[in-house]
């Protein structure tokens, strides 16, 4: 997800594997990239913590930002107009469970699962450009 919850990367895998093992996946299959001279921070939650999964976000060119669990929610009560980027990807999965036909798997086949995501991901990035643009 980008800053304002676009999905920028789908990758489909089974319920029973970890997150941080398809991270390299995730980060390749970025749609569109950034602007020359741009800097990328990722934020990450306490699944990242590794120096592996540091060491994937670092080579592709990512600052990494692993937050332990509650230091989030600590800087929002101490820290005056802090802002909590979690909810982004939160909110995000909320909108793709909005989409029936993807809310439960039916789908046989890996490829026409993949294919409703990516077309759930371009309607909710439509929704988005709709509200900045529109």
């Amino acid at each position: 997800m980008d800053g304002i919850g676009v999905p920028l990367s789908i990758i489909v895998t089974g319920a029973n594997r970890h997150d941080v093992s398809q991270l390299a996946a995730v980060l390749d299959g970025r749609v569109v990239s950034p602007p020359e001279g741009t800097v990328q921070n990722l934020c990450a939650d306490k699944g990242y913590t590794g120096e592996p999964a540091k060491e994937i976000m670092k080579e592709r060119g990512y600052v990494p930002h692993v937050k332990q669990r509650g230091k989030e929610i600590e800087a929002k009560k101490n820290v005056p107009g802090y802002k909590a980027r979690r909810w982004v990807v939160e909110v995000a999965h909320s909108w793709f469970n909005r989409f029936r036909k993807i809310l439960v798997r039916y789908e046989k086949r890996d490829d026409t699962y993949e294919a409703l995501l990516h077309l759930a991901a371009s309607i909710i990035a439509f929704r988005k450009v709709g509200v900045i643009y529109g």
